[in-house]
């Protein structure tokens, strides 16, 4: 099933954040694809917000891979793969681990990593229509 939203300002992420959260249940791995500066990081705070994490919430990259926790002290795996070179660095970090975790991983920049995406993975994708803020943000489940 497709879900789709279209926000016009960053105070509607959190409705579409908690629409994500729903489907968690039927994967733990989730990519996120668009252009730089579509909101791709803005989004993730939304999700970590609303599951509730406390940790300061930022784009991994340069470090490549952030983790917070949520109340239950669970890990969230944060990644941004937009500096990566080549999937073998993604294996080097131990990517399968994090994926084989269980764990939830939210993943920036996936298109560089793609023949590592598990099967059970959620495409999220997120479109800026233009520059007064309007975006459009879908996933199939």
């Amino acid at each position: 099933m497709k879900k789709s939203f279209t926000i016009y300002s960053v105070d509607e992420l959190e409705n579409v954040a908690k629409a994500l959260i729903e489907d968690m249940e039927k994967a733990n791995v989730f990519a996120f694809f668009g252009s730089m500066g579509a909101g791709k990081t803005t989004f993730i705070k939304a999700i970590c917000a609303a599951l509730g994490v406390e940790n300061v919430v930022n784009s991994p990259t340069f470090a490549i891979v952030n983790e917070y926790e949520n109340p239950e002290k669970d890990p969230i795996f944060h990644f941004d793969f937009y500096r990566l070179n080549s999937m073998q660095e993604a294996i080097h970090i131990g990517f399968q681990e994090y994926i084989e975790s269980g764990s939830l991983c939210l993943i920036e920049w996936p298109e560089k990593i793609k023949n590592l995406l598990p099967e059970k993975c959620v495409y999220v994708y997120i479109k800026a229509e233009d520059n007064t803020g309007l975006r459009t943000i879908y996933w199939e489940v």
